[in-house]
């Protein structure tokens, strides 16, 4: 026995309004297109990259269009503009801040930069000129010692403060 109250007469036809749409909306969400060939193919996944735009008969109505083809984008001979794209103007907004912040954090590390190897280029120099002033210098070993430079240890220090001047004093 089934029944048949007021509330069944809600139900039965509230059953079939939702089995009708759970057949319903799978459709929405076909894409439809012709290849080369003329053939039309269905698919609820996007056809290939090979589809020109104007070959796309059907597709999701969630579903942005594809930028067109490089082909299809070139422009005209007498055409002076480029067509871009349409982006939200925040989003271009934030990507300007970001260059322009990125250009100032290199242009900051390459003044950084330069002021280190100016520095080097002054001590180098400096360094130098005490070891040409006949003066005796003194440095400590691992032990704590002094030594004293000879000539040989001369020569040496100022061939790698040389080295230095060559390569930061431009």
């Amino acid at each position: 026995m089934t029944p048949t109250g007021p509330t069944m007469r809600i139900v039965r036809p509230l059953f079939s309004l939702v089995c009708l749409l759970a057949l319903v909306l799978p459709v929405q969400a076909q894409w439809k297109w012709k290849d080369a060939k003329g053939q039309v193919h269905v698919s609820d996944i996007p056809p290939p990259r090979e589809v020109q735009d104007k070959d796309i008969l059907q597709r999701p109505n969630a579903v942005l269009r594809r930028a067109p083809a490089a082909s299809a984008a070139a422009p005209e001979v007498g055409s002076s503009a480029v067509a871009k794209p349409r982006l939200d103007p925040e989003l271009e907004a934030r990507k300007v801040k970001a260059d322009a912040e990125q250009k100032l954090k290199a242009k900051a590390d390459e003044d950084k930069l330069a002021a280190q190897r100016a520095e080097n280029c002054q001590r180098a120099r400096q360094q130098i000129a005490t070891l040409n002033s006949g003066q005796r210098i003194v440095r400590f070993n691992a032990k704590g010692e002094r030594e004293y430079l000879d000539d040989a240890a001369r020569a040496q220090e100022g061939q790698a403060a040389q080295r230095v001047i060559d390569s930061d004093c431009r």
